[in-house]
């Protein structure tokens, strides 16, 4: 059997023989995304179908594409109120020489260009919106002290991690010197705070990460791309989110990012909707959001350097190093407290 660019299909069809309840044999593939987070596949038999992911082709920075992680945040959000793909198997790398996290299919609609809002009234695309925070402030008022998300990460210290994590991973990814990411650094560094909350981190919440309804786009049927969760503050969370609605953020999306549409409310909005659904008061916001720009930066970055060692797949990649400077000057404007 021949599959698609890192997946073996025999070894796949010997895994799920053996791990997964009802599988038939004969085991298909397709790659649905490639190369700006995890490898995202479409898997069937014919009768069942999953979704499969593992990290991707090449060398991976230290605890990005975390299959463990993102398998167990999932399987521990069941019936949690947040929604969330059926969690089905997690694999170590004796399968694909890589691990990787299987989940139910989701059957539902992504949003991920301006295209893909077309038909839709001004109406429903503030209301999808609206709808996105409201489950954001639902994952935010998951109980984390409760097993089994209580043992899935370390509130305590979570901003000052952040901070060192994406400057260090800057060191590793970087293709270019940049001295705007010192400086924006240098602020957070100075400036971190102490955590306003505990609670489940998605880690990159934006509308292309969330299947809806068909019928009701407003309906959120799954949160997915859990690879960046864990326990944290929320705020950090609510400030990446308004920061994906900022247009430097498209070209890490091939140039049309839904989040950035036009149409979408404005981040104060965001924030407003947000306090009212969770009753959390943003605070430390320049550092917040100064922070969340330092994480796209050095993701598309990360994308960036991987696109130009040959390791991503699909289309779109070409221009995605041209949004790490703008997303580092949006940063210190941020954290300068001169940002939106």
């Amino acid at each position: 059997m021949s599959g698609p660019d890192g997946l073996d299909l025999v070894a796949l069809d010997r895994f799920l023989a053996g791990n997964v309840e009802g599988y038939r044999g004969g085991v298909t593939a397709e790659l649905v995304s490639g190369g700006r987070s995890n490898l995202t596949y479409r898997v069937t038999d014919g009768a069942a179908t999953w979704i499969l992911r593992r990290p991707p082709l090449g060398t991976l920075t230290p605890s990005a594409h975390d299959m463990a992680r993102e398998f167990r945040f999932v399987e521990a959000l069941a019936g949690s109120g947040v929604p969330v793909a059926p969690a089905v198997a997690l694999a170590d790398d004796s399968v694909l020489g890589v691990p990787f996290a299987l989940t139910g299919f989701v059957d539902g609609i992504v949003v991920r260009g301006g295209a893909d809002l077309a038909g839709w009234s001004d109406g429903l695309v503030r209301d999808c919106a609206f709808a996105l925070v409201d489950t954001l402030a639902a994952l935010h008022a998951v109980d984390v002290t409760a097993e089994p998300v209580a043992g899935l990460g370390r509130p305590a210290g979570y901003l000052r991690r952040q901070v060192d994590r994406w400057y260090s991973q800057w060191q590793r990814v970087r293709t270019r010197e940049l001295p705007d990411v010192d400086a924006l650094h240098a602020l957070l560094d100075a400036g971190c705070p102490a955590e306003s909350d505990a609670a489940v981190v998605h880690g990159d919440f934006r509308i292309d990460n969330a299947i809806l309804d068909r019928a009701d786009p407003t309906r959120v049927l799954a949160v997915v791309d859990w690879e960046m969760a864990t326990l944290g503050d929320p705020l950090a969370d609510l400030a990446l989110h308004t920061v994906y609605r900022d247009e430097v953020f498209a070209p890490v999306l091939a140039g049309t990012a839904a989040s950035t549409s036009a149409r979408m409310p404005a981040p104060d909005e965001l924030v407003a909707r947000y306090t009212a659904a969770s009753g959390r008061e943003p605070r430390d916001w320049a550092f917040h959001r100064g922070l969340a720009y330092l994480k796209i930066a050095v993701i598309a970055e990360g994308i960036h350097e991987r696109h130009l060692r040959g390791d991503t797949r699909g289309e779109g990649f070409d221009g995605i190093g041209d949004a790490t400077a703008p997303l580092v000057a949006a940063g210190l404007s941020a954290a300068r407290g001169s940002g939106g």
